[in-house]
């Protein structure tokens, strides 16, 4: 089963007696299992009805018991069995029986972290549609999460403002969810968030500054640059994270030449990089500012650069003799 078929499942009311749900994405794994929790067993009556295990502290036979007991006041009970991925392989198999005939008035949910699908006891759940695995979603699947999430609370992002809400937060789902939370109570009754909303709310002015020194070199627009960077220096972590920010930049510029080289389109471009089209078209005209073959030098100022960091050179000057190389015609 997939994680969106669960979340329609659970909204309808329609209850299976057994689920296992796993994976690296723990934010929506763990929304997951608190909509189930509150559709199957009502808070009121929770503490009747439901019992919570821990892999490595619990027997086979406690977790069956547990799940063949009758509920209280409700329609169903709940055995929660957390950090199942250390539960043994004895207990597993010792859980085979149940697996087959699940009882219908209990709701048995494990959950886990990560699993060896290739065991017995998890291909049994796969042939009863059972095993649910919340995958880490990928950059370029979060402008379609995003925009889930923003019509669940009558709100729309523009394409603008999902992609700058991405560069800020990164794929942490939590982070990007908080975020989002703001921004819907700031724009209030408005049922469209902009990208002035998202830099006005989450606006993060390292990772602007960042950004403004990274387009300033891609313009090789020296003096511009030059401001960017006495701004960042202030930050004694700036250093380190720059190189590889620059770098990462100057990749994606060097992969957009070699693509207009073979007159690759727009769309194809943003697709094959995965550039979303609101910081394409920049990209796009900093890409004009270089011949393909001068990316080399850039690269072995960047490595320089990095060399000279990790072995204790002055920061400003390594900078700054990296800017002046790049801006140079």
């Amino acid at each position: 089963m997939l994680p969106d078929e669960l979340e329609r499942s659970i909204a309808k009311g329609e209850i299976a007696p057994l689920y296992f749900l796993f994976g690296e994405e723990d934010f929506l794994l763990e929304r997951a299992l608190q909509r189930l929790l509150e559709k199957v067993s009502p808070p009121d009556f929770r503490d009747f009805n439901c019992t919570v295990f821990y892999g490595k502290e619990c027997r086979a036979e406690q977790i069956i018991d547990n799940a063949m007991t009758l509920p209280m006041f409700a329609d169903r009970r709940v055995t929660l069995v957390k950090r199942a991925e250390e539960l043994t392989a004895d207990t597993l198999e010792q859980l085979l029986p149940y697996l087959a005939s699940p009882s219908p008035q209990s709701c048995l949910i494990f959950q886990a972290s990560k699993i060896d699908q290739r065991r017995k006891f998890f291909t049994e759940l796969k042939k009863s549609d059972s095993l649910v695995e919340f995958k880490r979603l990928k950059e370029e699947q979060l402008d379609g999460f995003i925009r889930r999430e923003a019509v669940a609370s009558g709100k729309r992002f523009d394409a603008e403002a999902a992609a700058l809400l991405v560069y800020y937060c990164g794929t942490v789902l939590r982070e990007l969810v908080a975020q989002m939370e703001k921004l819907i109570v700031y724009v209030g009754s408005r049922d469209r968030v902009t990208a002035e909303d998202v830099r006005e709310i989450v606006s993060d002015t390292k990772v602007d500054t960042v950004f403004e020194f990274a387009n300033a070199l891609g313009g090789r627009d020296a003096d511009r640059a030059l401001r960017q960077l006495q701004i960042l220096m202030r930050d004694a972590d700036a250093p380190y994270m720059l190189v590889g920010a620059i770098a990462r930049h100057f990749r994606q510029l060097c992969l957009i030449c070699e693509l207009q080289e073979k007159r690759a389109s727009s769309d194809e471009i943003s697709k094959r990089l995965k550039i979303n089209p609101y910081f394409l078209k920049g990209m796009l005209g900093q890409a004009k500012n270089f011949r393909l073959t001068e990316f080399q030098r850039i690269f072995s100022l960047l490595h320089e650069t990095d060399l000279g960091l990790k072995s204790g050179g002055k920061q400003g000057t390594l900078f700054e003799m990296l800017l002046f190389g790049i801006c140079s015609r």
